[in-house]
């Protein structure tokens, strides 16, 4: 019998059902929660500052040659960056967070963030930006991580609660992000007597990469003075004498206990059904959403005749702004009663099913504001967008909670997350970069009228239910509760 096997039979329908109804529910550790929680933030507000200014900065740097239907192009290379490096070294982060703790690959990402995005904001040229970009991705190991702790600090009992938290506090990071990139960028034309000096006219962009990054150092002097480490190596417990009780191969038990349940596992043991079927999933839904958030700054910031809304950066900071805030303060107050109600399989498929509507809304909001201008009519599209957005957010929170639930046992979480993280950051350096160079092909080439990209990124959209569909309704069991209920 192998481990996997033996892991099918404890999860069957039967035995999850009795141990969900009669166990009760953890307090959260709320300190622990809260330290997770404020440093979630640097993530959004450093990663989402730039888009409100960045295809202006493109336009300014001369890349494209004046020409501001290349703009997409590389907009889009440059936000592709974060995610492609992220992909390269993401999956190691979170399994050396496994081995040598969650901290210290913490304190590495932290710090690694701040000194990129300070470079970022000093730079002049294309491959200053470039490299300063790649930079970020390759020390912020921090994403898989965060999802580690929660999952360390969370049961089934309260993990609706706990990660309802993690879309808001992300949320109040993609408000502020987008709100400091509006606000801040260009600062010697906006508030000329405070900073006049030649050095914030030479660096335009940099006060909207130091804020975030003063955001940052608090974060990682709070990891050093009051996180606690998560990871705990568990010794041999009564979890085999508790099963030997209940199976008849006690032998296997106090093995499987000894050999799997307080160690990470090999790489190739993770690759099960409920952990491929979550990643895939996550996959799909993180790489429509970069492409939509990379389609709607630039559909808001380009000129009226090709195609956008020509709106300036601190009003798109403001819209995203307000976005983020709408979502945040949305999920703060209602995720875990609706997860509860409607189940996690139904969250997600609702949040998947928005994207054809606001991959639809581009092109009518474009055709009416071409013939009449910006009217009423684009400023309820908008706020429909707004609202789409926050049943499509949603949809992070529950398949967050379907990965968790499907690593093998607690000592691979990590390298769980890290897998997720490894393949999702491939999909999100690909989708800014697509969806900001097809709006720029459809543009030029006129296909379908300019709005091409909008109807392949639709059909996508589509597609990708087919692959919701397959998550079952009944979350996976993990085999941590079931231990703690027989006990």
């Amino acid at each position: 019998m192998t481990f996997e096997q033996h892991r099918v039979d404890e999860e069957s329908p039967l035995l999850t059902n009795r141990n969900v109804k009669t166990r009760k529910t953890t307090p959260l550790p709320k300190v622990q929660i809260l330290v997770v929680l404020l440093l979630q933030i640097c993530e959004p507000v450093t990663s989402q500052s730039i888009y409100p200014y960045i295809n202006q900065l493109v336009s300014e740097l001369d890349i494209t040659g004046g020409d501001e239907k290349k703009v997409g192009y590389y907009a889009g290379l440059i936000e592709s960056l974060f995610f492609a490096t992220e992909a390269l070294t993401v999956l190691q982060w979170s399994r050396a967070s496994d081995h040598i703790g969650r901290k210290p690959v913490l304190m590495i990402g932290l710090a690694g963030s701040m000194i990129s995005m300070l470079c970022f904001g000093l730079s002049r040229t294309f491959w200053a930006l470039v490299i300063s970009r790649c930079l970020t991705g390759l020390l912020n190991g921090n994403i898989g991580v965060m999802k580690s702790i929660m999952g360390d600090l969370t049961d089934q009992s309260n993990r609706a609660e706990g990660f309802a938290l993690m879309p808001v506090v992300w949320s109040i990071g993609a408000t502020l992000g987008p709100l400091m990139g509006g606000t801040f960028a260009k600062p010697a034309e906006r508030w000329p007597k405070v900073f006049g000096s030649q050095f914030w006219k030479d660096y335009p962009y940099f006060l909207p990469c130091l804020l975030p990054s003063f955001y940052v150092l608090f974060g990682l002097l709070l990891t050093a003075v009051v996180f606690k480490e998560t990871l705990k190596r568990k010794r041999p417990s009564s979890i085999s004498r508790t099963r030997s009780s209940s199976t008849t191969d006690s032998s296997f038990s106090c093995t499987l206990n000894n050999e799997t349940e307080d160690k990470p596992l090999p790489l190739r043991n993770l690759f099960i059904y409920p952990v491929v079927i979550s990643i895939s999933n996550y996959v799909v839904l993180a790489f429509l959403n970069i492409a939509f958030n990379a389609l709607l700054p630039l559909f808001m910031s380009m000129p009226l005749k090709i195609g956008g809304l020509n709106l300036p950066p601190s009003m798109i900071g403001y819209i995203m702004g307000s976005y983020g805030a709408a979502t945040g303060i949305f999920q703060f107050f209602f995720f875990s009663k609706i997860i509860r109600y409607l189940g996690e399989r139904r969250v997600f498929l609702n949040g998947m099913m928005t994207f054809p509507i606001l991959f639809a809304l581009f092109p009518l909001m474009s055709l009416i504001a071409k013939n009449y201008g910006i009217n009423f009519i684009i400023w309820m599209g908008i706020a429909l967008i707004i609202v789409l957005g926050i049943f499509m957010d949603m949809a992070y929170g529950a398949i967050f909670m379907y990965i968790t639930a499907s690593a093998p046992n607690k000592r691979s979480l990590g390298a769980t997350n890290g897998i997720s993280q490894t393949s999702v950051s491939i999909a999100r350096a690909i989708g800014p970069a697509m969806s900001t160079s097809l709006f720029s092909l459809s543009v030029q080439e006129n296909w379908l009228g300019g709005y091409a990209v909008f109807a392949f990124f639709g059909c996508l959209s589509l597609l990708a239910l087919l692959i919701a569909v397959r998550l079952p309704v009944d979350m996976w069991e993990e085999e941590e509760e079931i231990e703690e209920d027989e006990e």
